[in-house]
C-alpha cells in the first residue's frame, strides 16, 4: 500500500492550529482576544458588505480567522539555521531582514512564512524570528557567561531533526510523519517556568536588556505572542479595554483610513508569570518574568518603495511634531497629528495605482460595452510598456479590469521595535518587565553598517532573506498578465 503524502502548506496549517491550542492553554487571556476579534470581525464583515467583496476577490475571506503571525527570539547562529530547515517543512521562507539594534532592541530579525498567493490563501501564518545579538552586551564578562549557557541548551528534539532531514531527502512527508513532525516541532515553543539560570545571573540579563533575559534565561524560545488579523483594529482596542484586557497604549503604524495601508499593531501588556530559578545548591527559588502577551494586527495593502518612502517621510514628520515619544498621557494627541500628517497620503485604490504607491491585483471582469479598446496589442510579457500601460488604464476606465489590493503580508521596523519595546522594559527590581511605553522610532543607520548585519544575519541563516518588494513587485505582474491574457482569449473567442 503505498503511503499518503501531505504538502507544506498543510503541515503549515494544522501546525499553526495546534500552536494556537497550545498558546491558548498556557496564556488563557489569548482566547479571549480571539473571541474579541472573532466578533468585531463578523460585525465589520455584516456592516461593509464591500470589504467581504474585496476578501472574496482576493481569497482572503476563507483565511480572515486563521492567526496570522507569532514571534520567537533565538541565540544561537546554529538554532536559527536549524529553524530555517525546520520552517521549510512547513513551506515559510525568510522573507525581509529588520535590524532593531538601532531602536534599542539587540535583535536581527527576518519572517518565515509562504511566498506564494495561493499558498498565503491556504495558510497564512508566520514567524517573526530574531536572532539575539550578543555583541551588543557591554559587560564581556555577563557575554560569556550568556554564550555558555546558550552553547548548552537543546531546543530541538532528536525525533524533529529527523524528520527535517526526512523531508529533505523525500521533498515532502507522509501524513503520518507529518502529524509527527507537528506534535515535535511543537516542544521547541513551548513555555517552560523552570530555567536554565540563577535568578543572580538573570537580574544581570535583565540589566542589559528584557529581551536578553528573555533569550538566555530560559530553555527554549517559548512562542512570545500569536497575533489574529482584525478588519477594526480601533474597535479592537476599545473593546480591550472593555473586556479588562489592558492594551497598550498606542496602536503602532499608520493612522485609520478608509483603504487601509501596510499594517497597524497593538497587544495586551506582557503578563507577569511565576518562574522557578535555579539555585547553586540545585534547587529551585521563585521569581518572576514577563514577555507573553497577545498581540492583534490590521492589514492594508502593500506599499512600493515610492509609497514606502512617502510613508516613512510622513511617520517622522509626525513624531516630530510630537516632540517625545508617543505614549498613555499623549495617545490623543499623537493620533491627531498622524492623521493630519497622513492627510498627504492618498486615501483612495485608484489613486494609490496611479501614483504608483501601492501594489494591486488586476482581474477580468465580465463587462459588455459599447468602445471596447482593441486588445491584440498587448504585449503580455512585457506590460510595463507604454502601448500597454495606457490599454490598460483604458481597461480601468471602462471596467473591464478591477483593482484588488494585495495584503501587506509582512513587518514594519518600527512597528516590531515598538511591540517588543512596550512588552520588554527592563525593571530588575522585581526580576520581571513590565508594559510601559518607551520609544519605538529607529534612527537611520548607515548602509554599510546595515549592509554587514544583513550580512552576517544570512550567514548565521545559512541562506539569503527574500526581498519582500520584488516579491509583491512579482504578484503584481503575473496578476496583470495572466488577467490580459484572459481578455485577449475572450477577444479571439469573441466574448468581449
Amino acid at each position: 500500500m503505498n503511503p499518503t503524502f501531505i504538502n507544506s502548506d498543510d503541515i503549515r496549517h494544522n501546525f499553526s492550529i495546534a500552536m494556537s491550542e497550545m498558546y491558548q492553554k498556557e496564556v488563557p487571556l489569548y482566547g479571549d482576544l480571539i473571541d474579541l476579534v472573532s466578533e468585531v470581525n463578523t460585525e465589520v464583515l455584516n456592516k461593509q458588505p464591500e470589504i467581504r467583496q474585496q476578501l472574496e476577490h482576493t481569497g482572503e475571506i476563507d483565511r480572515l480567522n486563521m492567526e496570522r503571525h507569532g514571534a520567537i527570539r533565538l541565540g544561537t547562529a546554529a538554532e536559527l539555521s536549524m529553524m530555517r530547515r525546520l520552517f521549510a517543512v512547513m513551506g515559510m521562507y525568510p522573507v525581509g531582514y529588520y535590524d532593531l539594534a538601532p531602536a534599542g532592541v539587540p535583535v536581527h530579525s527576518t519572517a518565515f512564512r509562504a511566498l506564494e498567493t495561493p499558498s498565503l490563501n491556504n495558510s497564512p501564518f508566520r514567524v517573526f524570528t530574531s536572532l539575539l545579538r550578543l555583541d551588543l552586551i557591554d559587560d564581556e564578562a555577563l557575554k560569556q557567561e550568556a554564550m555558555t549557557v546558550l552553547d548548552k541548551r537543546k531546543i530541538f528534539t532528536d525525533d524533529v531533526i529527523s524528520l527535517i532531514e526526512r523531508f529533505e531527502e523525500q521533498g515532502r512527508l507522509t501524513a503520518e510523519d507529518a502529524k509527527q513532525f507537528v506534535k515535535e516541532a511543537l516542544e521547541t515553543f513551548r513555555w517552560h517556568d523552570k530555567t536554565p539560570v540563577s535568578k543572580g545571573l538573570y537580574r544581570q540579563l535583565l540589566s542589559q536588556h528584557g529581551l536578553v533575559a528573555d533569550v538566555v534565561g530560559f530553555k527554549g524560545p517559548h512562542i512570545n505572542h500569536l497575533t489574529p488579523r482584525t478588519l477594526d483594529i480601533d474597535a479592537v482596542q476599545a473593546g480591550m479595554q472593555a473586556k479588562g484586557i489592558p492594551p497598550k497604549a498606542i496602536i503602532e503604524g499608520p493612522p485609520r483610513r478608509n483603504c487601509p495601508i501596510l499594517l497597524r499593531q497593538t497587544s495586551f501588556k506582557a503578563l507577569e508569570e511565576a518562574v522557578d530559578f535555579k539555585n547553586p545548591e540545585g534547587g529551585y527559588e521563585t521569581g518572576h518574568h514577563t514577555a507573553r502577551f497577545g498581540e492583534i494586527e490590521q492589514r492594508g495593502v502593500a506599499l512600493t518603495p515610492k509609497g514606502r518612502a512617502l510613508y516613512d517621510k510622513l511617520l517622522n514628520q509626525a513624531r516630530r511634531q510630537l516632540g517625545m515619544t508617543p505614549n498613555a498621557d499623549n495617545a490623543s494627541e499623537y493620533y491627531q497629528v498622524l492623521e493630519s500628517a497622513f492627510a498627504a497620503f492618498p486615501d483612495d485604490y485608484q489613486t494609490l495605482h496611479d501614483e504608483g504607491l501601492a501594489y494591486f491585483y488586476y482581474q477580468a471582469v465580465d463587462s459588455h460595452t459599447d468602445n471596447e479598446p482593441t486588445l491584440d496589442s498587448i504585449d503580455v510579457e512585457n506590460v510595463n510598456d507604454p502601448l500597454s500601460k495606457q490599454v490598460v488604464t483604458d481597461l480601468l476606465e471602462q471596467g473591464m479590469i478591477r483593482l484588488e489590493p494585495i495584503v501587506y503580508e509582512d513587518f514594519l521596523p518600527v512597528s516590531a521595535a515598538g511591540i517588543f519595546q512596550s512588552n520588554l522594559h527592563n525593571d530588575s527590581t522585581n526580576d520581571s518587565t513590565n508594559g510601559n511605553e518607551n520609544d519605538e522610532h529607529s534612527g537611520k543607520q548607515s548602509n554599510d553598517k546595515g549592509h554587514a548585519n544583513k550580512e552576517a544575519f544570512e550567514n548565521a541563516l545559512g541562506a539569503q532573506v527574500y526581498d519582500e518588494l520584488e516579491l509583491y513587485q512579482t504578484l503584481q505582474a503575473q496578476s496583470l498578465k495572466a488577467c490580459l491574457a484572459n481578455l485577449n482569449s475572450k477577444a479571439l473567442n469573441g466574448v468581449i
